[in-house]
């Protein structure tokens, strides 16, 4: 499910759960375990990829809609605390988005200090209101610091699949590069950034980001019960996913 490999000191994490890397709650378990260990395995910084062509898809709704509700607050807490683990990663982390992105994906990217989208007919988004889930509240206001209150209000509204130019102009992206080159690029980023003074760029880094970390205070399991309830079992939700399910299940 996660690939490891090793560039010098940066450590690439390649999200590999064929075909479309859906991000089910084994994976984001798999996925923060190696952000936590990496330090103190040598990491200095990461690099989050995805194999086969594709970042990821998203949530893995088919697997999801299948948990009953203690299995469904399970996974909401887990999508949670990978949201938490990348806003408070000890080193410096980047997503090297290889191809698609909606929805969790971009997420996850939200989170990191720096993005690196493929170039190419990709598409990237939060997608959440245009399959029925209202936007989880600390996924909004990842959002917004990325972009700017007017412009997410626009993309989470209505639910917007950007291609890569179009993510770069308003700011969901950091910088493009060929689909071939984008680990490559990040991986040179984090270089970069790691030529610093560590003890300057830590502080520093962890001071800029502080408003990342402070979402998730008070986030306890009465807080994402509450959030699971509004955004994932309101009847609109429930119905529009189980018809994306059979639409997909139909394409097969």
């Amino acid at each position: 499910m996660i690939d490891v490999r090793d560039h010098g000191d940066v450590r690439e994490l390649r999200l590999n759960r064929p075909p479309a890397n859906a991000l089910s709650p084994e994976l984001l378990e798999r996925l923060c375990a190696h952000v936590v260990s990496a330090p103190s395995e040598g990491a200095r910084a990461l690099v989050i990829s995805g194999a086969g062509g594709m970042f990821t898809g998203g949530l893995d709704v088919p697997l999801l809609l299948r948990l009953d509700r203690a299995g469904m607050m399970a996974a909401w807490a887990t999508f949670h605390g990978a949201m938490q683990t990348l806003a408070t990663a000890a080193v410096p982390v980047v997503a090297a988005i290889t191809g698609h992105s909606p929805g969790g994906g971009l997420v996850l990217a939200l989170f990191c200090d720096h993005r690196v989208q493929a170039r190419g007919a990709f598409k990237i988004g939060l997608n959440e209101v245009a399959v029925g889930i209202p936007l989880p509240r600390v996924i909004f206001a990842a959002l917004r610091r990325q972009v700017g209150p007017r412009v997410a209000e626009e993309l989470a509204v209505t639910g917007a699949l950007l291609d890569p130019d179009a993510a770069l102009k308003v700011g969901l992206v950091d910088e493009l590069a060929p689909a071939e080159e984008v680990v490559d690029r990040a991986v040179a980023w984090c270089r970069q950034l790691l030529g610093a003074p560590p003890h300057a760029m830590r502080d520093t880094r962890t001071m800029a980001r502080a408003d990342l970390a402070a979402l998730f205070a008070g986030l306890d399991a009465a807080a994402i019960a509450a959030e699971l309830d509004r955004c994932w079992y309101a009847g609109e939700a429930q119905q529009t996913l189980a018809a994306l399910v059979r639409r997909l299940t139909e394409r097969r």
